[in-house]
């Protein structure tokens, strides 16, 4: 291959832009490209991407005062099943991974209650006797804790009010003793009645035992049996009957004092996590699951030798265990009494595992996200707390005025109460690039608060950022940066709608990001068609593995036709923000200061332009990039890269010296031939000869060495015998043609004829 043909044909590709800061490039690479921005946030789903602390964030989209959230105690274990307080306020709490009762009092401090080879303590209750209650799973035992120990209790020396494994080996007396053993006993639920009667609520299948914990040698009676899997939630209502919530159909269950069902409600989905009775009556169903779809596959829990349980737990217990699927969000109904059922509240993002009624609102405290619901009679609702990265499992009223709830991942207590501080903290803005921020407008009626700001050039505010800083006159007093905060501080009757931050990013230098120069090639912007060979034009730091940053660029070469009388630059160019860019080409050879412009106002990024017009010589191309078209005057940056060196030569090599020398015929049978010495020179202004060619009498051109062998040289000599053919033993007249190339493909020529008889 050529010179010119290596020149031209050199193929590299020209990437997109690789994605350096996820979503924070793409933002900037969206940014228009002049102007003010706002940054607003006016609905829910914004604020909840900050932080509240003791701050509601309402369905409507204000930030209102709420309770604030307090940690009691951070447990050993994974999970809080079950939270409870006895009247004195101390926290009783069942835990699962390990499973335990622990006892938390004022000191904060959790001492183990009771411990079990259980995988759940699933609930505690407090009964009447001032005894406490712990349900575990998967071996189905209630037991009867005396609150007040000193010691910790377990499975050997603690009192086993109910066994769900002996009722089951009554009613399955042909099972063998290893698939009695292997059988998991799911309790979910506990209750007391007026009478002091214990109620049970159990699993696979789903059904309800009675027992009075006041009688020793009681036994207990199966009160109310389903054909569901498992009934996971009791409530009383108002009239003395019992309410169960089941999973594997959805339905709500009220139960007479006698046992007799009556089936309130079919729920669309298929379980009921949690059921709650507001102080009219109204009963509160939280529901979870899809009907169409199979439940969660079931647990494996390696038992005591070769027994193995298997757990089939309700598909939202699984989640919560294996913190992954979401079963399709939840739907909170309200059923009163001859009204038809209303659904209340729904969210796709959420699992309800607990509601609790109370004056101002029924609460919901979800386990995927970890957020507490209020929710009002007419639908509208305020996200009130967040627990950070724990899920919320348990909820239980602590008094009138606080609220006790247990998350998982970890195993922790909050009490949900008085709050000391009412603020918010907003998510942080990511203007894309150095920026000023102005005036911050907030929504009319918004009233008792305070704004402050900071700003920092760290995406995380946890240092190198400034401190809060009060507006100055309704406008950002923080120093210019790429991230701003903000933060209201709530006064009691504070209430604040929107917040909008207005921001200018400060203009940024445009960037040539590659720069090719191609002789012998010339670009057609507008495509028209040509019988002319083409070349591929792209960009040589592709090979380094290169990036461009120009995503408006095509990742195909840029095609052009081979013309030896053109060069064609091309280039890759891109601004941080968003700009519109206009280039302009200058030139400069080799020795000389002073760049001469060869087109400005360029919007392609490729030109191409004669090469004829120039000297030969060595030269470099400088590409300017402006934003001009973009910003306004005294805001206008440019950038710019200058090209490899590269040479222009078009003229042609100039062959001389052209001599040659005879000897004497000689003849073997009837074929004479004889031998010349040829001599020449080659010589080039610009670039090293390349290659030399003779040819005899019009014959086809033959390679030739220069003395020296290496062809590197303006200046080539060459000597060299070749033989021709003659008609007889006299010589004859030969025509002898010699030409040279340089680098760029000139070719020069010399002639001459050899008489006869030399």
């Amino acid at each position: 291959m050529s010179a010119f043909d290596r020149a031209l044909d050199t193929i590299i590709r020209l990437s997109r832009p690789t994605v350096l800061l996820g979503a924070t490039v793409l933002f900037a690479a969206t940014l228009s490209a002049q102007g003010t921005k706002l940054w607003n946030q006016s609905q829910i789903e914004e604020f909840e991407k900050g932080t509240p602390r003791g701050v509601a964030i309402t369905s409507d989209g204000r930030l209102r005062q709420a309770p604030g959230l307090t940690e009691v105690a951070t447990t050993p274990s994974t999970f809080v099943w079950s939270v409870t307080s006895d009247k004195s306020g101390t926290v009783f709490v069942g835990t699962g991974s390990p499973a335990t009762v622990l006892r938390v009092g004022a000191d904060q401090k959790p001492f183990t209650l009771f411990k079990t080879k259980d995988v759940n303590v699933q609930a505690v209750r407090f009964g009447p006797d001032d005894s406490l209650y712990a349900a575990t799973l998967p071996s189905g035992k209630v037991y009867k804790l005396k609150a007040d120990a000193t010691t910790a209790q377990d499975d050997t020396n603690a009192t086993v009010v109910f066994d769900a494994a002996k009722i089951d080996a009554t009613s399955s007396a042909d099972k063998s003793d290893a698939d009695k053993a292997a059988k998991a006993h799911y309790i979910w639920d506990l209750t007391f009645d007026t009478a002091g009667r214990l109620y049970i609520a159990t699993g696979d299948p789903g059904a309800i035992y009675r027992i009075d914990p006041a009688k020793p040698a009681a036994t207990p009676e199966a009160f109310f049996k389903s054909d569901e899997a498992h009934l996971r939630a009791l409530v009383w209502d108002g009239k003395g009957n019992l309410l169960a919530g089941s999973d594997g159909s959805g339905l709500i269950y009220r139960i007479s004092p006698d046992g007799k069902e009556y089936v309130l409600f079919d729920s669309p989905r298929r379980e009921v996590t949690s059921l709650a009775v507001g102080s009219d009556g109204t009963i509160y169903a939280a529901c979870v699951g899809d009907k169409g779809r199979n439940p969660l596959p079931p647990l494996p829990v390696q038992g005591v030798g070769a027994v193995t349980i298997t757990i089939v737990q309700p598909g939202s217990l699984q989640a919560a265990n294996q913190s992954t699927s979401l079963p399709e969000g939840t739907e909170i109904y309200a059923l009163k009494e001859n009204r038809a059922p209303r659904k209340l509240w729904n969210s796709k993002d959420d699992v309800v595992y607990a509601l609790v009624h109370r004056p101002d609102g029924l609460l919901a405290l979800t386990g995927n996200r970890g957020r507490i619901y209020r929710i009002e009679e007419n639908g509208t609702y305020a996200d009130i707390g967040h627990l950070n990265a724990q899920q919320g499992l348990s909820l239980s009223a602590a008094g009138t005025d606080s609220i006790l709830l247990g998350t998982g991942n970890t195993g922790k207590i909050f009490k949900l109460g008085a709050a000391a501080s009412h603020e918010f903290a907003s998510d942080v803005l990511d203007a894309g690039a150095f920026s000023r921020f102005g005036r911050v407008e907030i929504s009319p009626g918004s009233a008792g608060f305070q704004l402050l700001t900071r700003t920092g050039n760290i995406e995380q505010p946890m240092r190198g950022w400034t401190d809060w800083q009060p507006l100055n006159n309704g406008a950002v007093a923080s120093p210019p940066g790429r991230f701003l905060q903000w933060k209201v501080q709530l006064q009691p009757s504070g209430d604040v709608g929107s917040v909008g931050i207005n921001y200018l990013p400060v203009n940024t230098t445009p960037v040539v990001d590659d720069l090719v120069v191609v002789p012998g090639a010339r670009f057609n912007p507008q495509n028209v068609a040509t019988n002319q060979p083409t070349v591929n034009i792209t960009f040589p730091s592709a090979n380094q593995n290169a990036v461009s940053f120009d995503a408006n660029s095509s990742t195909s070469p840029l095609q052009a036709t081979k013309d030896r009388t053109a060069i064609t630059v091309r280039w890759a160019a891109h601004d941080d923000d968003g700009d519109d860019l206009v280039y302009a080409l200058f030139l400069r050879g080799d020795g000389e200061s002073v760049w001469r412009l060869l087109k400005d106002k360029i919007t392609d990024k490729a030109y191409s332009f004669d090469s004829t017009q120039i000297p030969d010589g060595g030269y470099q191309i400088k590409v300017v990039a402006s934003d001009a078209p973009s910003e306004a005057p005294g805001d206008v940056l440019t950038g710019e890269k200058i090209s490899d060196r590269f040479v222009i030569d078009t003229t042609p090599p100039m062959v001389s010296a052209l001599k040659s020398t005879g000897s004497p015929v000689s003849c073997t049978g009837p074929i004479c031939t004889r031998s010349v010495q040829i001599v020449f020179d080659a010589d080039d202004s610009v670039s090293p000869i390349a290659r030399a060619e003779y040819s005899v009498d019009a014959g086809p051109w033959q390679f030739v060495d220069p003395v020296g062998k290496l062809s590197d040289s303006i200046h080539e000599h060459y000597d060299f015998k070749i033989t021709v053919n003659e008609a007889g033993a006299k010589a004859g007249e030969h025509l002898i043609t010699v030409r040279a190339y340089d680098r760029y493909d000139n070719a020069g020529l010399s002639k001459m004829v050899i008489p006869a008889g030399q």
